[in-house]
């Protein structure tokens, strides 16, 4: 996917057109098993239903399905896909205690105009032999993606290439939402919000429902692209959720917008242009 040797593009410049973090061409990640990678799938799609099961009912649910596993993999495997049930849970996902947790902003709050709040939130991506971090970038009011990055680490820089991007092609938020995950509480994320002065807001410890806008997102992804696919490597995996969230924001309709699209809302928001309500609300 990447040439070192490449006469003319240089590793960054790759790795900024296949939308891939730099670091992930520099450290080779550990490999799972195949059966692991079974287990990460099937342990995803349960979550996705319900977000609520921790380690022990993941585990009784797929001893259920025939897989005599372990409590210390489950939990392992959940952490590596950092999942984390909507109650607090000890050991699961936790963020770096070093780091400055700030109080979540949006309660009560009424939002109803594009880049008024931006949220951010960290997927896990299946492969055919592996799999991928996912971190993407939404408008609150409006569900429009603005940009997102794949890795196959977990390290920092992935997210905040994400963040450059949208404020270069959209602008600054007033507020950015995120769980409490170590990649949102880094001082690099957190120096970047503040050096475009945008307020800092973070989901309550264990708050699924505190960033459900794009908990849907991934839950419409997975089943109507990742779970259809048997990608072979990032560069598939790339195409692949490309075209997806380009469908998402331009054609798909939503729900919340009476049918008409994410693309839609933006920008007829954004130009205080009218939107056409005479489409009828999608199931």
């Amino acid at each position: 996917m990447i040439n070192k040797q490449h006469p003319k593009l240089a590793i960054k410049s790759q790795c900024q057109l296949l939308s891939i973090s730099r670091s992930s061409v520099y450290r080779q990640a550990k490999g799972e098993t195949n059966y692991n990678l079974e287990l990460m799938t099937l342990i995803d799609k349960q979550f996705l239903a319900r977000p609520f099961y921790g380690v022990r009912q993941m585990r009784w649910h797929l001893c259920a399905q025939g897989h005599k596993v372990n409590i210390k993999r489950i939990r392992r495997l959940m952490r590596l896909m950092r999942l984390m049930p909507i109650y607090q849970k000890p050991n699961t996902s936790k963020p770096n205690k070093q780091h400055k947790i700030y109080p979540y902003l949006l309660k009560g709050m009424n939002i109803t105009e594009p880049n008024h709040v931006w949220c951010a939130d960290i997927t896990y991506i299946p492969m055919r032999k592996g799999f991928l971090y996912l971190v993407a970038i939404m408008d609150w009011a409006t569900r429009r993606v603005l940009s997102w990055r794949l890795s196959n680490t977990m390290e920092t820089d992935f997210c905040i290439e994400a963040l450059n991007e949208a404020i270069y092609r959209f602008g600054a938020p007033k507020i950015f939402n995120t769980d409490q995950g170590s990649q949102f509480t880094s001082w690099q994320w957190i120096d970047r919000l503040k050096s475009a002065n945008i307020k800092i807001s973070m989901d309550g410890k264990g708050r699924y429902l505190d960033n459900i806008f794009i908990e849907r997102l991934w839950r419409s992804l997975k089943y109507e692209c990742v779970y259809l696919h048997a990608w072979s490597g990032g560069t598939e995996a790339r195409e692949g959720i490309g075209k997806w969230i380009n469908f998402y924001n331009t054609e798909r309709p939503h729900k919340a917008h009476c049918g008409l699209t994410p693309d839609v809302i933006y920008w007829n928001k954004l130009n205080n242009q009218p939107n056409d309500w005479s489409v009828k609300s999608v199931a």
